[in-house]
């Protein structure tokens, strides 16, 4: 079903008697990087999932974006659609969104999944990074940004393998509003530090990184997951960044285990 939330464009699937997961997706991307997961799980759980405002089928507005006010439209979706107590699941911006929202309000979750993320805010070769992003979507235009961007986020096993997939998603990611893509930079770039607050984290934890990673390594992902209370790692094989699309075989697995045990 598609519905519209605080201008955000939903998307749920499954029975809403079922339990709820709220998956909340990538920079650059869209909803639709959770596909193989939905398919997997929406017979057994209420998958709802939505376009972070800017990207995809939410519009931009004036692009001035905060991480407080994706947590905010986080907050929307769970309200309105009055989600008892969801897992929360986010990867990488997802999983900065995913943190934060713990930090602020932690009762309203059950348990959460972090997918290729972590918890520190930008240091300043980071920021100057993002700024540097934004100058080039100005200068440039979306579209090469976006190609080096997402091309980065893949392993090179899915690189060698799966080109037209990866063609794909740089030409649909390239189509964006360019306010709401240079929006999530500035977010990410203002965004606070998290982890002082991961050993506070009292609900069930799963902690999912591709083994070949180049943004958010395996090393980083697994001193993320020591500070959480009980949490468990798990480094996903023959993919980068964005393991749930490059390898959602093993993610799956990894991910219905986890359920199965909460």
């Amino acid at each position: 079903m598609n519905l519209t939330i605080n201008d955000l464009a939903v998307f749920t699937n499954g029975s809403s008697n079922k339990k709820p997961i709220v998956f909340v997706h990538g920079f650059p991307l869209d909803h639709f990087m959770w596909d193989k997961q939905v398919d997997f799980l929406s017979d057994d759980y209420y998958c709802v999932r939505y376009d972070i405002r800017g990207l995809g089928n939410s519009p931009a507005g004036d692009g001035q974006f905060t991480m407080e006010s994706f947590v905010d439209d986080l907050e929307s979706v769970v309200v309105d659609l009055k989600l008892n107590k969801p897992v929360l699941c986010g990867l990488s911006m997802g999983g900065y969104i995913s943190l934060r929202a713990l930090e602020r309000m932690q009762d309203k979750f059950s348990a959460v999944i972090l997918f290729d993320t972590r918890s520190e805010a930008d240091a300043n070769e980071g920021k100057l990074k993002r700024a540097a992003g934004i100058k080039r979507i100005n200068a440039e235009g979306l579209a090469p940004f976006t190609k080096d961007f997402i091309t980065n986020c893949y392993g090179e096993y899915y690189k060698q393998n799966y080109k037209t997939e990866i063609d794909k998603r740089i030409l649909k990611s390239s189509q964006f509003d360019p306010a709401g893509v240079k929006g999530s930079l500035l977010a990410m770039l203002g965004r606070n530090d998290t982890t002082g607050y991961l050993n506070k984290i009292n609900i069930p934890a799963l902690v999912i990184c591709g083994e070949q990673d180049a943004l958010t390594p395996p090393e980083v992902m697994k001193s993320m997951a020591e500070k959480i209370n009980g949490a468990e790692f798990i480094v996903i094989k023959n993919s980068g960044h964005l393991s749930p699309v490059e390898n959602p075989g093993d993610v799956n697995e990894a991910v219905k285990n986890f359920l199965d045990r909460i």
